[in-house]
């Protein structure tokens, strides 16, 4: 009780301190001057990194590419919760593969994109220049493989430019077949594709090097047959003479060919290729 009864008379002693009545009154003053300047401080600071970006924009436009690339850094390692930092990031990634043309700083910068923020609007347009990167620039057409494949499953557009870079890599490797197949989907997928054309080409060129020479005449005559002067038509009227040779039918293909002299794009390889029928043709006379 009499312990009870001191605790109490030391907090009305305290409550009486001019020191105890200084802290209520300055307590709630200083935390509201706390808030405003951890607001202060943020709202400065986003000013600041808004700055910087519009200042790595400015040095893109005048060719001074270092710089920029340094202050689009500072924005995605030092502040990755700034709303820019995705973009400072990519924009890192594009100037390092557009004008530095430091791919492997590039892929860099777009892999950490993607892992740091995989809900960002810019993780789809840095695996376009990924995939580009990798087959036009590194040569690596396994990797440009397996990420055109993520392009075409999450319905970037244009699906159809993708399906055929897509198709195009398997032929770049080699693998006919499967380039084959990647046409012949682009083709049911997109029909109306502008590529359409150079597409059946292709199918017929796969064919052709798959060793399925009757599968490559029929795609190539139905070409022929569909747009017999186009760039791709004619190329398929020179294939279609290939084919024929390698069936040993030499006049049906020194036919074609004689029919593409002045408007075949290549005139003396024709005409290395219009020799060599004839000189077999000859041959073949002698042997009989």
């Amino acid at each position: 009780m009499k312990k009870r009864l001191l605790k109490e008379e030391l907090q009305r002693k305290r409550r009486k301190s001019p020191y105890y009545r200084l802290l209520v009154v300055l307590g709630p003053v200083c935390l509201l001057l706390l808030i405003a300047l951890i607001w202060y401080r943020q709202v400065t600071t986003e000013e600041r990194l808004h700055t910087m970006f519009n200042q790595a924009e400015e040095l893109i436009l005048s060719g001074n590419y270092k710089s920029s690339l340094s202050l689009y850094k500072e924005i995605y390692a030092g502040y990755p919760e700034f709303v820019l930092a995705p973009r400072a990031l990519f924009r890192s990634g594009e100037v390092n593969n557009l004008f530095v043309k430091s791919y492997h700083d590039a892929l860099y910068d777009f892999h950490q994109l993607e892992k740091d923020y995989a809900e960002s609007d810019y993780v789809l347009p840095a695996l376009e220049q990924e995939a580009e990167i990798y087959k036009n620039q590194l040569k690596d057409y396994g990797r440009a493989v397996a990420i055109y494949q993520r392009l075409v499953d999450r319905g970037r557009e244009p699906g159809d430019r993708f399906q055929y870079e897509l198709a195009d890599c398997y032929f770049r490797l080699n693998n006919f077949e499967q380039a084959r197949i990647e046409y012949e989907n682009m083709l049911k997928t997109w029909p109306q594709s502008p590529l359409v054309t150079e597409v059946r080409y292709r199918i017929g060129m796969a064919y052709t090097l798959e060793g399925g020479l009757k599968e490559a005449e029929a795609v190539f005559r139905a070409l022929v047959k569909a747009s017999p002067d186009s760039p791709f038509g004619i190329e398929a009227r020179f294939g279609l003479a290939a084919v024929l040779e390698e069936q040993e039918r030499l006049n049906e293909a020194l036919e074609q060919l004689q029919s593409l002299v002045g408007v075949y794009p290549n005139p003396e390889l024709l005409q290395r290729k219009v020799s060599q029928v004839e000189e077999r043709i000859k041959k073949k006379k002698r042997a009989i």
